[in-house]
């Protein structure tokens, strides 16, 4: 069904974005470019609200209606960059990911070095809620260091730490084993800033040489492979979020894209291209 009708006030950029025909960035250009109507109307400035039961165009083709929420597990390779663009030119997870996957975004990130675990999501609502602090959800990595960790200086991480003038919340940090000149640690915390691990671990001396996020909250890397990519289950959403919808039979493969306008001649900040 594509009605473009909207249920409530928003701004056109959200509306559009929801949509899943691109990301808000692009939407403003799309408007700026004017390409988008609403009721008719070509708009020239992204500062509209889109009122209740309105009907959005895109190249004179009404909005698909929005896609219910989904979310895939995601094994990021080391060697790849958590987003859209990078201005050294090295490769995205973007450019990683199934052609046949929808437009889709990134929960939190893995540094270009690390691996792991790293969910994605076709719903911006559902990306603000699992990165927000207060989720309180646990990111769990195994993480291995040169260097011979000392029981006392791991067990303080559970107090936090200031480094730099930047404050890092309680860790948990637990040795896993010892091998020669490294060690394997298990480490867990519920924020999760810019490289936070290896800081804070380099702060009391340790050298991160290889990190893996193992889990998200209820979300587990498991047995996938580095480059699968796994859908939650309708199930598993309701279950944990509150949101999807009922499983139609589970799948490997994502769903086919809906059809939708032609985007410019230039790709989007998030089209991608068969591993």
């Amino acid at each position: 069904m594509t009605t473009g009708k909207t249920a409530g006030p928003e701004r056109i950029a959200k509306v559009i974005a929801r949509a899943g025909l691109c990301s808000r960035r692009e939407a403003e250009r799309w408007i700026a470019a004017g390409r988008v109507s609403i009721d008719g109307i070509r708009l020239d400035t992204p500062a509209t609200t889109v009122p209740p039961g309105a009907t959005v165009t895109v190249d004179g083709t009404p909005l698909p209606a929005p896609e219910a929420a989904r979310l895939w597990r995601y094994h990021k390779p080391k060697g790849v960059i958590t987003t859209a663009h990078d201005p050294q030119g090295r490769p995205t997870v973007f450019d990683r990911l199934p052609a046949s996957l929808p437009r889709v975004l990134t929960i939190g990130r893995l540094d270009f070095t690390s691996e792991g675990l790293l969910l994605l999501t076709n719903d911006g609502a559902v990306k603000r809620r699992l990165e927000l602090p207060a989720t309180g959800w646990t990111r769990r990595y195994r993480v291995r260091v040169h260097g011979r960790p000392e029981a006392d200086r791991l067990s303080a991480l559970a107090r936090g730490v200031r480094i730099g003038g930047i404050d890092y919340g309680p860790m948990e940090a637990v040795l896993e084993r010892q091998a020669g000149a490294n060690a394997w640690l298990e480490v867990a915390l519920k924020e999760g800033k810019n490289r936070e691990v290896r800081r804070v671990l380099e702060h009391i001396g340790l050298t991160v040489n290889r990190l893996i996020r193992v889990a998200y909250g209820p979300f587990q890397l498991g047995h996938l492979a580095p480059g699968d990519v796994r859908e939650v289950t309708g199930k598993v959403l309701r279950e944990q979020l509150g949101v999807g919808k009922p499983d139609a039979g589970t799948s490997r493969r994502p769903a086919a894209k809906k059809s939708r306008p032609a985007p410019e001649k230039k790709s989007h900040a998030h089209r991608r291209r068969p591993a």
